[in-house]
């Protein structure tokens, strides 16, 4: 808990700003689903044909899992892309479910003859709805909405993977370090927001309920209308202003969301103001990001560019790579620019003490022990034309049972931990000292090279011919022995990813 503490206080002002994104995604979504969910609610009461087909696709929303909906959303115009858009349109598909049940439910439920005395009394079918019916359901509408915010509180914190901020940040950087502490850095204030929205909106529940026979003491149209401005206020906030900056992009590992501070600061350095948009997702998001505009540089490496992106084979010359690199992303409107200086290649890795006992010393070795093997790799390489299926055709490997997948960041813990028998990671990672890991060697040159290189819009160099100079700052100066460092500063020693790249930086001085 001491350590909770602390890292609360050493990061108080990007708690604060992570708190405020989230809150805001929240209030977004909500506010919009309200304003969309109240009036399908009451055209689902009024017209039961109607009703029916809007119920089920809400239902086929909610049954759609978040992470799939964010991938499906991402590629499409105007409301897709990286960011808040993205994930705006995605909470907000959730929490439409609750509100507009809850508001059929609410007014189904009403007394007959309150409505009846109403008619009676002349009034017509709208003064019916705001003066008699909304009023009455409004305790129902409020406990969708409590619903609908709890679920958008928690949903809230995945949109971290597609760059929308929010708490999920540190949740997600934690489960890339393997760190429990940062985990419930994120975790605990997402779950005290869910608690005290929770708590608020059960008050002003409990409170309509308890004035529903003076119902014009809450008029429906005014707490419709509030919901509105909040839902304007808070979009207003989440657009933030539109200056000059640049975004800065990384992938979900350690070494890339180190990289990513490196540029980010070096660039800061030039006086230009930056947008971190790090732990996106894979070299697939990282890359539509970048052809979108939504970031306008990430490092990516060469060997991945050639074979996963433009989906060419890659010359095993690192010099021809880079070249090939530079001439297929300048077709796209993209400039490579020149190598950080550090080739961080796949490494197959197995456990010390496996290869000493059984004599591994190449991938070749593994086809005497594949059928007693479980093998586990990162949902990326599972998928790339240069991982596993090359390498099992390459090499002729055929496992006891098919790859486990998890996340790049979890697979080493897992070899450690005697959970799968051989993974796939990275050439720098500090995790193969640390777990005492021992790399096979790649004797029929599967794997091409990958040096690591900033990739960044044409557009945007032209914009900030700054983003050039700040970048040749880095070119060449940074080896396998500096990142593997850096990675273990940040994955061992527990130290932030920002602290240990200002160090770094300021050794470049």
């Amino acid at each position: 808990m001491r350590g909770l503490l602390s890292f609360w206080l050493t990061h108080r002002a990007e708690l604060l700003r992570l708190v405020e994104q989230h809150v805001v995604l929240v209030l977004v979504s909500t506010g919009v689903a309200a304003m969309l969910g109240i009036p399908a609610g009451i055209l689902a009461f009024r017209r039961p044909r109607l009703g029916r087909p809007l119920l089920f696709v809400a239902n086929v929303a909610q049954t759609i899992p978040s992470l799939a909906l964010f991938g499906f959303l991402l590629p499409l115009p105007f409301i897709g892309g990286v960011g808040p858009r993205t994930a705006l349109v995605t909470l907000t598909l959730y929490a439409l479910l609750p509100i507009v049940r809850t508001t059929v439910g609410g007014l189904k439920g009403l007394d007959p003859a309150v409505i009846n005395a109403g008619v009676a009394m002349g009034m017509t079918p709208r003064q019916l709805l705001f003066m008699v019916e909304l009023p009455l359901a409004l305790p129902s509408i409020v406990a969708g909405l409590r619903v609908a915010t709890v679920i958008g509180v928690g949903t809230a914190t995945i949109a971290a993977a597609i760059g929308a901020g929010g708490l999920g940040e540190y949740i997600f950087r934690g489960l890339s370090m393997v760190e429990s502490t940062t985990i419930l850095a994120g975790a605990i204030p997402a779950a005290a927001l869910a608690l005290l929205a929770d708590g608020g909106l059960a008050w002003l529940e409990h409170r309509l309920r308890s004035r529903r026979a003076s119902p014009s003491h809450v008029p429906a149209a005014a707490v419709i209308a509030s919901l509105a401005v909040v839902a304007l206020f808070a979009w207003s906030l989440a657009a933030g202003p539109a200056g000059t900056s640049v975004v800065v992009g990384s992938k979900n590992f350690t070494e890339q969301v180190v990289l990513g501070e490196l540029m980010a600061q070096a660039i800061e350095a030039e006086g230009i103001a930056v947008v971190r948009k790090l732990n996106l997702g894979g070299t697939f998001i990282c890359d539509r990001a970048l052809r979108s505009g939504d970031i306008d540089l990430y490092v990516e490496y060469t060997g991945t560019a050639v074979t996963a992106v433009f989906h060419q084979d890659v010359p095993h010359d690192p010099h021809e790579a880079f070249e090939r690199v530079r001439e297929l992303y300048a077709r796209a409107g993209v400039t490579a620019l020149e190598p950080l200086g550090f080739n961080n290649t796949f490494a197959i890795l197995v456990r010390t003490r496996d290869a000493r006992a059984l004599g591994l010393r190449s991938i070749d070795d593994l086809r005497g022990v594949a059928d007693r093997w479980t093998p586990g790799f990162g949902y990326e390489f599972l998928e790339r034309a240069d991982g596993y299926p090359g390498l099992s055709k390459t090499y002729g490997l055929s496992f006891r049972s098919a790859p486990r997948a998890m996340d790049l960041s979890l697979i080493y813990r897992a070899l450690g931990d005697g959970k799968v028998d051989v993974i796939a990671g990275d050439a720098t990672s500090a995790q193969i000292d640390a777990l005492d890991l021992t790399a096979l060697d790649d004797t029929r040159h599967y794997f091409p090279p990958y040096d690591a290189v900033p990739v960044a819009r044409t557009a945007a160099l032209l914009r900030h011919p700054e983003i050039g100079r700040a970048m040749a700052r880095l070119v060449g100066h940074v080896t396998e022995r500096d990142m593997r460092a850096m990675n273990r500063a940040v994955d061992l020693d527990r130290r932030d990813a920002a602290e240990v790249a200002r160090e770094f930086l300021a050794k470049l001085k």
